[in-house]
């Protein structure tokens, strides 16, 4: 019973430090006013992720979020979108080698540096394209 206790308590532990809902008091001040000044009369939920802080809106009836350093850098800013919307090679490439799975998101990604990355949300996983639709890598969602 014991070891019951131990391997739940860890394994909620795990669950719980991936994404970590944020009081907007907790959030620094540099990383809220980066957003207040980058998104205004928009609010925020805010959650942690690692180091950084990532906070999720909506803006012209887009879903958005932005991860944002202590130092109040936008890393990046991710716009979900309508799979019609993507790029016409990244609807052939899923169409080829992911046929039958259900698509449970797609995005556009702009980091810091200005590079824009499309991602597709199937089967547990994050399927990257480059802007061009140019697929880059796979990694777990």
């Amino acid at each position: 019973m014991k070891k019951i206790i131990i391997c739940f308590a860890a394994g909620f532990l795990s669950f719980s430090c991936m994404a970590q809902k944020l009081n907007s008091a907790k959030v620094p001040v540099a990383a809220k006013k980066t957003f207040a000044t980058a998104h205004p009369n928009t609010t925020g939920k805010w959650t942690k992720e690692k180091n950084d802080y990532e906070v999720s809106f909506k803006e012209n009836g887009n879903s958005m979020s932005c991860v944002i350093d202590a130092k109040g850098n936008i890393l990046e800013t991710e716009t979900a979108m309508p799979v019609s919307q993507l790029p016409a090679q990244v609807r052939s490439y899923m169409e080829a080698h992911y046929k039958h799975a259900k698509i449970k998101e797609a995005a556009k990604i702009v980091k810091q540096n200005g590079e824009t990355i499309f991602e597709v949300e199937a089967n547990g996983k994050d399927i990257l394209f480059d802007m061009n639709g140019k697929f880059l890598k796979t990694v777990k969602a």
